[in-house]
């Protein structure tokens, strides 16, 4: 397993990235048709496979946040203003908190509800967090719902930022979390 170096961001790092973005995408697409499908058999298994991912998801943000903890992370590119350097710094923390807190609430949401106990991916048992209770269903499906909203424009932000270093500012912010030879450095005029 390889630490980043000072210039880019290692293969953990980068495997960890792609595929958590990828399944949060996933999240997002079912999340938002799954309410409109007719409650059949197959209803309930998109249901579990949505809350399946959310639980994968959740461990493999904290699997990401402890190797970022032990490996590190590369040093802005050279030439980034300090303003930007503190920007990401708050968009990287407000992605981690959404990140967290949108599986979690989501997680406390089916608990609250009181239905019955599912299975992650029908292999094992997910505890329930909490007891059957009105008001914390509702308080958790609205941070579930809002928070990925917030999510979607924080990684609008975060995607926009990353391109605009890439197209405007010609320097290797986006290549840096790609793997090697996909796209090249910009190279500035």
């Amino acid at each position: 397993m390889s630490r980043p170096n000072t210039q880019r961001w290692g293969g953990v790092s980068q495997t960890l990235h792609w595929l958590i973005a990828l399944l949060i995408l996933t999240l997002g697409i079912v999340g938002l048709t799954m309410g409109e499908l007719p409650k059949t058999p197959k209803y309930f298994w998109v249901y579990t496979a949505h809350k399946s991912l959310g639980i994968t998801v959740l461990t493999l943000v904290v699997l990401r946040l402890a190797w970022r903890l032990y490996a590190g992370a590369p040093p802005a590119v050279p030439g980034t203003p300090t303003w930007q350097e503190r920007i990401a710094s708050v968009t990287h923390a407000l992605l981690y908190v959404l990140m967290f807190g949108i599986p979690l609430s989501g997680w406390i949401y089916d608990s609250a509800s009181g239905l019955r106990p599912f299975r992650w991916f029908g292999l094992v048992d997910v505890p329930k967090l909490v007891a059957p209770d009105p008001q914390t269903v509702a308080i958790s499906h609205a941070i579930h719902e809002y928070g990925f909203w917030l999510l979607v424009a924080v990684v609008a932000a975060h995607a926009g930022a990353a391109l605009y270093h890439h197209v405007f500012q010609r320097d290797a912010t986006l290549v840096r979390m790609l793997p090697r030879g996909w796209i090249s450095s910009p190279q500035k005029d």
